[in-house]
């Protein structure tokens, strides 16, 4: 039997990340940047009217208040988009949009709210210094500087900033493409009638959806029948189109033959029992000419979920080009006693409660789907644990917002 530690550094062994692919824009979302980006331009690239109002000359609203207001000559109106078609002289004023550029001449922009929001003339209510209301040129950032680095991830922020500065395509390490196929001959898909016998899939659902909240594109396939034909067929579909294939079920006593037969025709996959509860029963390998990794997790959903977070997630984490691709454990203390699986690392799962420098976390009871669901974390015991008393401190993994 290996060690977790073992199978992980297998696994990873042969996992570089993807290729950088040029992507556009909205595409690159939930990618990371394969190269540094610069600012062709300065940040803003003008200096523009920070809000509705008049641009004007400081020096002309000296001494203005509410029951002494400057009046002063309108003599253009400029939208956001436009220029304004003369500037701004002594005793004058344009009104201007957010966003527009600032008239020649002008050194500062009066609100609205200050003013009477004449057309001809406008009264205007109070003092402006120099500069105020003026997003100056370059004030986010000057032409040439980093606008993001490699290895950012890709959000809605970053959109927005790419887009500030030109870039309607990038390059990016791309999104892994995991095909999950459930076997099973008992496997219904969901809303099939059931007989006795047949269950719904549920684990295709549950690893398709845990491989898109890792960052891949993923495609569920199944269920397929525990038969040597449609399972080759399945897989051969499937080697076209996966940078990673993950199967479920088919490794119990009877149908893992079958599986391992068809997986021998296509690749190398290497069945082993790794210390590890849940989920022993382990496979992994690569298939096709292009050797694409594949992973045989166990057919129980608490066996395949632990065996996807301990294995499979860092891989797909490595493929999007990560730096850090394990979840980080954190400690807190024990509410009730547990008890682990003797000579292997055990995972059940818990409920993380209170701050960082006080958490405690209580296991939860609920056996299957149920207790999956209602768990946050998964409590890590090493191997050679044994029983933990309540109070006492352990590792724990958060599983990240739902």
């Amino acid at each position: 039997m290996r060690t977790v530690d073992e199978h992980v550094a297998e696994v990873l062994a042969r996992i570089a990340p993807l290729e950088p692919l040029d992507v556009a824009l909205l595409d690159a979302r939930g990618c990371l940047l394969a190269d540094r980006v610069t600012a062709p331009w300065p940040l803003p690239p003008f200096d523009a009217a920070a809000r509705d109002g008049y641009a004007v000359l400081s020096a002309d609203l000296a001494g203005a208040a509410p029951r002494a207001p400057v009046a002063l000559t309108v003599v253009d109106d400029v939208p956001a988009g436009y220029r304004a078609s003369r500037p701004v002289t002594r005793g004058s004023a344009i009104r201007i949009g957010s966003g527009a550029p600032i008239p020649e001449g002008a050194d500062a922009v009066v609100a609205l709210a200050d003013t009477d929001g004449g057309a001809a003339t406008v009264q205007v209510t109070a003092v402006v210094p120099v500069g105020t209301g003026i997003s100056a040129a370059g004030r986010d950032l000057p032409a040439g500087a980093v606008v993001l680095e490699p290895g950012a991830l890709v959000g809605a922020r970053e959109v927005a900033l790419l887009a500030a500065v030109g870039r309607s395509r990038v390059g990016v390490r791309p999104k892994p493409r995991v095909v999950v196929i459930s076997t099973g001959s008992e496997l219904v898909e969901p809303g099939a009638p059931l007989s006795p016998g047949l269950i719904p899939d549920s684990n295709g659902w549950m690893l398709t959806a845990a491989a898109q909240d890792a960052g891949a594109m993923a495609y569920r396939v199944g269920p397929i029948a525990d038969e040597h034909g449609a399972l080759l067929d399945a897989l051969e579909d499937q080697l076209v189109r996966a940078d990673l294939i993950v199967t479920t079920g088919g490794v119990t006593a009877g149908t893992y033959d079958t599986l391992k037969s068809v997986l021998s025709r296509l690749g190398e996959v290497t069945f082993s029992r790794v210390a590890v509860a849940p989920g022993m029963a382990q496979g992994h390998g690569h298939l096709g000419p292009d050797e694409v990794p594949i992973f045989t997790l166990p057919g129980n959903p608490s066996s395949a979920f632990v065996a996807f977070e301990l294995f499979v997630r860092p891989v797909i984490r490595r493929m999007l080009g990560h730096a850090s691709v394990f979840r980080p454990l954190v400690q807190a203390r024990l509410t009730a006693a547990v008890v682990a699986v003797p000579e292997v690392r055990t995972h059940l799962r818990g409920h993380l409660h209170g701050p960082a420098d006080a958490r405690t976390v209580t296991p939860i009871a609920e056996p299957g789907l149920v207790g999956l669901c209602r768990a946050d974390c998964l409590i890590v015991l090493p191997e050679g644990t044994g029983a933990v008393e309540a109070g006492a401190m352990v590792s724990v993994m958060p599983l990240g917002h739902r």
